[in-house]
């Protein structure tokens, strides 16, 4: 495990229990990628691509990696919920 990958994991972790601590702007906008929260990145002002623009390819790239890990974990769920029509649910 790279020490990028340890950081990203911890500041994820930091973020899961009691929020963004000192996270820099890129540092809180790999955390909403990483754990998909879309509400964050637009609490922050951006979409999603803005925020991959925002950090870079370089660190794009470890998302994958970070998010499986935390999924073995148990940190964040195997699958994302998705949305039913009302049609559907009728």
């Amino acid at each position: 495990m790279t020490p990028r990958h340890q950081h990203l994991l911890r500041i994820c972790r930091e973020a899961l229990v009691g929020g963004w601590t000192a996270q820099s702007t890129g540092e809180k906008l790999l955390t909403a990628l990483i754990l998909n929260r879309g509400d964050w990145l637009s609490e922050m002002g951006y979409t999603m691509a803005d925020a991959i623009d925002r950090v870079g390819l370089d660190w794009i790239a470890l998302i994958p990696d970070v998010a499986k890990t935390l999924r073995e974990e148990g940190q964040i769920p195997d699958t994302i919920p998705t949305l039913r029509s009302s049609a559907t649910t009728q």
